[in-house]
């Protein structure tokens, strides 16, 4: 470690330690203090390989807890609310999602259908059903509000987010498998989305799935289908923009947490620790019924662990976007910003975790003798 990462780790420690010392005088005061707490956080990580995938979530805790301090600076710049930039902001998101595409990516499904079906088709029952559950328990048992509790199973009904390619590469796991189940679930979105959504959520909340339809095609299909043209016109010359797009998604991403979480302050208040429990509940849960659900179909290790991965990691994103659309940011979008900071955290833990151990490989299946003959 050089003198620069000693200097800020040492600095993130005081940091800590002064909003300890800062508490006594009020939560209200240790505001700067978690600030560069998080921020000082976010860098020292990056001294080394093993914790450097964890600096961006530092960074997503450091922009929720910017806006629960200060919500004020997040809402509004005189007539113009923020919340009007989640749109814009997911459709360069997805942009950058189609730049990332190619068509080769759905030949896979010419090629190996059977690891793509199971796993679009295990996402897509897994992720709904749970999250309706965990929801409609959450009303029942604890009072929740029922349009905070619809969050969990808008998340649930979402695609695959891009993030869990990265994570399937942490994880060694199938790349080739990772980017196509979440190419053919964002596909397949459009219909599916709104329909799980209209079905599981319908009874929490009004929801109007043609305009859940209409949505996902302004800010997820358009944008994507214009990416994934850009890409192939531009061919070699697009790789800077390849290069670029995740660290603007990855902004657009923090800006959109801090917008929802700053809008939603005071039912995050009233319901945060509760949610965010039941949230990580939904999150784990996937990763392991989507390994399990892989297992029992006799898939090898790796496409178990990509299969696991694609089920519990979702497009959170997409998710707050509808949320905006329906005009209830403050509430059903808090769900998915929660779902999206805890889904950078333990999907890192379950890559750094895969990533120490080899992917067994089933034997082959040898002829008997006698087949021969």
């Amino acid at each position: 470690m050089n003198i620069f990462y000693k200097a800020t780790t040492t600095l993130t420690i005081a940091a800590f330690a002064a909003v300890f010392i800062m508490l006594s005088k009020g939560l209200s005061h240790t505001g700067p203090y978690v600030l560069a707490f998080f921020v000082l956080l976010a860098i020292s990580l990056c001294a080394s390989s093993k914790t450097k995938s964890f600096a961006y979530t530092a960074l997503i805790f450091g922009a929720a807890a910017m806006a629960l301090y200060y919500p004020a600076l997040f809402i509004s710049y005189g007539n113009f609310k923020y919340a009007t930039l989640i749109i814009p902001l997911i459709q360069l998101i997805m942009f950058g999602m189609g730049t990332s595409m190619h068509y080769h990516d759905f030949l896979g499904v010419l090629k190996s259908p059977r690891g793509i079906i199971i796993g679009v088709v295990s996402h897509f029952m897994i992720m709904p059903l749970l999250g309706f559950s965990i929801a409609t328990l959450s009303v029942k048992l604890t009072g929740m509000p029922a349009e905070v509790a619809a969050g969990i199973v808008l998340i649930g009904c979402c695609p695959n987010g891009m993030a869990s390619n990265v994570i399937s590469y942490l994880a060694r796991a199938n790349l080739a498998l990772s980017v196509t189940i979440t190419s053919i679930s964002t596909m397949l979105s459009p219909v599916l989305t709104p329909f799980l959504m209209n079905l599981l959520a319908g009874p929490l909340m009004k929801i109007d799935p043609w305009l859940m339809v209409a949505d996902i095609f302004k800010m997820v299909m358009i944008p994507i289908a214009l990416g994934v043209l850009f890409s192939s016109i531009a061919n070699e010359r697009s790789g800077w923009l390849k290069r670029v797009m995740p660290i603007i998604s990855m902004g657009g991403i923090i800006c959109i947490i801090i917008i929802i979480t700053a809008a939603g302050r005071e039912s995050l208040l009233k319901v945060g620790l509760l949610l965010a429990v039941l949230v990580l509940l939904h999150n784990i849960g996937g990763y392991l019924l989507g390994f399990w659900s892989a297992k029992a179909f006799g898939m090898e290790e790796r496409d178990c662990r990509t299969i696991a991965i694609e089920v519990g990691m979702q497009n959170g994103g997409m998710a707050a976007g509808l949320a905006k659309g329906m005009g209830k940011i403050a509430t059903l979008g808090l769900a998915p910003v929660i779902f999206s900071t805890f889904m950078n955290i333990t999907g890192s833990l379950l890559a750094s975790y895969w990533h120490k151990k080899t992917p067994a490989v089933a034997p082959k299946a040898t002829l008997p003798d006698s087949a021969g003959q």
